[in-house]
């Protein structure tokens, strides 16, 4: 296994609570000795909020409700796992960034190419220059999570997509704090909708109680917002001053802090989990259920499916695990609740009722809502809709995005190639200034895009450095001109607990 993050799990964001069924199969005996962060269950609220206030729901709505979950650091969960799958003869390389697919001579996948250490910005190989080795395999398995590079250029490649709705994201935000002694009561599991987005903008927050007096707060937002001036990062900033989480977080400390996009197309949005020489699972499938708001036991189990598949074969072969997959209970969770998430698409309140139907028939519906790409969704500033911000003053920490990239420990080799290339900036600074008002500036979580006016004029700066890895730029940009690819290996975040 291989691993672009310095260490197993300093890459990995989630909220997260987990259902523990896949990973009860997986290791028996885990309870005996849980991960480093891992808080039983308690409580649920549920609530509807207003600038001001808002509703808790008497009742949790079905598929949230948390009895028998475990909050949990998935990064430190991951660390975690690492050891148990050594000991079993896995051998894990972190540092080490898959950079391009390698293919046989018949075009099947066979295997990764590493990515060179040691270059230059201009290209140049520094002193220590390491050229990047090939990995061959039999069958390559693609666990990238969620827009994972390799798997965007191999789904073009082989088609993967033919016979699906285009994927669908959003982004997480998420920060762990340290608060006064007597605030946090561990267990408790705080999710809402409501301000700070609007009607027409999908979002919702949580807020988990751990132990040692510590919560993981966050915030997601459909990245199928269609208000150019939307500012995914401001918009968890509002939600943390909010009458209900401010008095929480006030004396508090920010330990870290991180970005990831979210999969939430879904049953419909689902590719080919299968090509010549190659598979996909987890995230990097699209297997997230969205209304639970979960994916880790999904992609647990996604995991489990493709090792006893090719485990059962005298020559591991990559065929027949899709219609693996399609028979399993993955897909069949994702099939009852195809229809929540693009419910929202028409806003609201369509969103809720449309909850309520799917919940009540089990996902029994006669149709199927498609899902649309979420590039194209960006209304242009001369057509767009003024929705109502209702934003307050904000004091807590962090005050910008910058503040909130030190609490990523985010660390790139300032000399190395960017590793966010933009196929055409000439647009940055015409098209997209005019039509969109450059809207990078607002949905990349970490400051690295920014327009700049020197004397040769108006340019695009891209500050790699900052980069959190979350990939929301390579999905958002509405002419589809920024591709994510990877830094040296070992860069990027280097998330504590989350």
């Amino acid at each position: 296994m291989i691993e672009k993050a310095s260490t197993i799990g300093a890459h990995i964001l989630s909220g997260a609570v987990i259902e523990p069924g896949p990973l009860d199969e997986l290791l028996p005996g885990w309870r005996d000795a849980p991960p480093p962060v891992c808080v039983p269950a308690a409580e649920d609220e549920f609530w509807f909020l207003t600038k001001t206030g808002g509703t808790k729901f008497p009742v949790i709505p079905p598929g949230m409700a948390n009895h028998g979950n475990f909050i949990v650091s998935l990064g430190a969960m991951c660390a975690w796992l690492a050891p148990q799958a050594e000991a079993l003869g896995v051998e894990i390389y972190p540092g080490f960034a898959a950079a391009e697919p390698l293919f046989d001579e018949a075009g099947a996948v066979c295997g990764v190419r590493i990515g060179d250490m040691g270059v230059a910005k201009d290209g140049s190989h520094k002193p220590g220059y390491t050229q990047g080795i090939d990995i061959k395999a039999k069958v390559t398995v693609l666990a990238e999570g969620a827009r994972g590079h390799l798997t965007k250029q191999l789904v073009r490649k082989f088609g993967l997509d033919a016979e699906s709705d285009p994927q669908n994201y959003s982004i997480g935000i998420k920060e762990l704090w340290q608060l006064p002694p007597g605030r946090v009561k561990p267990g408790k599991i705080f999710h809402s909708f409501g301000w700070p987005a609007d009607s027409m903008t999908y979002g919702g927050s949580f807020i988990y109680h751990l132990a040692d007096d510590r919560v993981a707060i966050g915030y997601v937002s459909g990245l199928d917002y269609r208000d150019p001036e939307y500012q995914p990062y401001e918009a968890f900033q509002q939600f943390k001053h909010h009458p209900l989480v401010k008095p929480l977080l006030e004396g508090g400390t920010i330990l870290s802090a991180g970005a990831r996009a979210i999969v939430t197309g879904g049953w419909q949005s689902l590719p080919k989990v299968e090509m010549p020489g190659a598979l996909l699972i987890g995230d990097t499938a699209g297997l997230l259920n969205v209304p639970k708001v979960k994916g880790t036991h999904q992609a647990i189990r996604s995991g489990m499916l493709a090792a006893e598949h090719l485990a059962a074969q005298e020559a591991p072969a990559a065929a027949g695990f899709d219609a693996k997959l399609r028979a399993s209970p993955v897909m069949a969770e994702l099939k009852k609740v195809r229809n929540i998430k693009p419910g929202f698409k028409k806003g609201l309140w369509f969103g809720l009722v449309n909850s309520a139907w799917e919940t009540a028939t089990g996902g029994l519906s006669p149709w199927t809502w498609r899902c649309k790409s979420d590039w194209n969704s960006l209304q242009k500033l001369a057509e767009a809709e003024k929705p109502k911000r209702d934003y307050v003053e904000r004091t807590l920490a962090p005050r910008d995005r910058l503040a909130g990239v030190y609490f990523a420990a985010t660390e790139h080799d300032e000399d190395q190639p960017v590793h966010l290339k933009v196929s055409n900036t000439d647009i940055c600074v015409s098209q997209c200034a005019e039509e969109y008002g450059n809207p990078c500036q607002r949905f990349c979580p970490a400051g690295v895009y920014e327009i700049v006016q020197d004397e040769q004029g108006k340019r695009l700066q891209i500050n790699a450095a900052n980069c959190v890895h979350c990939k929301t730029c390579d999905i958002k940009d509405p002419y589809q001109i920024i591709t994510w690819v990877t830094p040296e290996g070992g860069s990027g975040p280097n998330y504590q607990n989350l």
